[in-house]
């Protein structure tokens, strides 16, 4: 028994030293980052995902491989991992891994939502998205969204950057944007001006959304709402091109002839007294509340004023006076650019 001590002695050192040697070997394997290139490296968690799976794909991408470090780190350290679509940076280590699979941090993608936008540009926009999922394809499509209006759901989705995550689909997108819409304009609705001449707030969602199309200037809005407002309490017809554009539908070529403004549709208000049946356009908040809120004064009329601005009149001779300024100061650029071109 003498003569074995010695050799058991020595066994359980080599045991002891070799136990330290894995040891030391699996925290510097903690304390490594993985291999990770500078830009990054993004991979996906599929439902149902462990830990196998996931070190299995990080090694198909050259990250890591799979073996005893990872199965004693998980071991030591169990995580629920949560699905999803994750971002690697350079310098992250394999505890680090473990903490944002635990952390559900997934990446996030935002698509935005244009102030002025039409129903069918929002579509196509969605339609070209290369990370949501697509199952909207036709207007139609939308009528089973809870609170759309049958028929046309023009102006009902609010112009806006919403996050999502690999997997969501251009539906939910949709669906946050009307409930967005509804409770934007519910809020509008209740704390509006008195004496506006809208009865419901689809009406003044319909201001809204010409407001939207007349002009591009924070500062305009109200004053284009109040010069509306004031038409509509005199039984004036409103008269403004945006709306019969959109009732000209892909009949319009970039510009208006007289012809189009004397060819009555539901949407010419030209033609027509009242505000037109539908939205025009995806009103953002502030033409919203511009519509809700609009500016007092005296002013009926507006025109460009080749400045990207607009000339308020409160008489028809004045207005037409800035017609002819705007026309005069068209002509002159036109004359600057030709002579600019011939002296080239």
């Amino acid at each position: 028994m003498k003569r074995l001590l010695p050799a058991i002695l020595i066994l359980l050192l080599l045991a002891m030293a070799g136990t330290a040697g894995l040891w030391n070997h699996y925290q510097s394997f903690l304390d490594t980052p993985l291999a990770v290139e500078k830009t990054g490296l993004v991979f996906n968690v599929e439902p149902g995902g462990n830990m196998r799976s996931v070190i299995t794909g990080l090694e198909g991408h050259g990250a890591t491989r799979m073996d005893w470090r990872w199965r004693l780190l998980g071991r030591l350290h169990p995580v629920t991992i949560k699905t999803g679509e994750y971002r690697l940076l350079p310098g992250t280590t394999p505890a680090q891994l473990l903490s944002l699979l635990n952390s559900g941090k997934v990446v996030t993608y935002r698509f935005t939502i244009v102030e002025g936008w039409s129903v069918r540009q929002l579509l196509t926009a969605l339609a070209q998205d290369p990370v949501l999922e697509h199952r909207v394809e036709t207007v139609e499509v939308l009528a089973g969204l809870e609170g759309l209006p049958a028929g046309n759901p023009e102006g009902w989705f609010l112009p806006e950057t919403y996050v999502f995550v690999r997997g969501d689909a251009d539906l939910q997108i949709l669906r946050r944007a009307h409930t967005a819409m509804q409770e934007s304009l519910a809020m509008a609705w209740a704390g509006r001006d008195t004496g506006l001449p809208y009865e419901t707030p689809e009406e003044l969602l319909v201001m809204a959304s010409i407001v939207e199309k007349e002009t591009s200037l924070a500062g305009e809005r109200a004053d284009i709402a109040g010069v509306f407002v004031r038409r509509l309490l005199k039984r004036w017809r409103l008269e403004t091109d945006p709306t019969v554009i959109y009732g000209m539908g892909e009949s319009y070529q970039g510009n208006i002839r007289r012809k189009d403004l004397k060819t009555d549709t539901p949407y010419n208000t030209y033609t027509r007294h009242g505000l037109p049946p539908t939205p025009i356009a995806l009103p953002g908040l502030a033409s919203i509340q511009a519509a809700a809120h609009p500016a007092p004064g005296e002013a009926m009329f507006f025109v460009a004023d080749g400045k990207g601005g607009h000339t308020f009149s409160t008489t028809l001779e004045a207005h037409n006076r800035a017609v002819r300024e705007l026309i005069k100061r068209s002509k002159d650029t036109s004359t600057r650019a030709a002579q600019k071109e011939q002296g080239k």
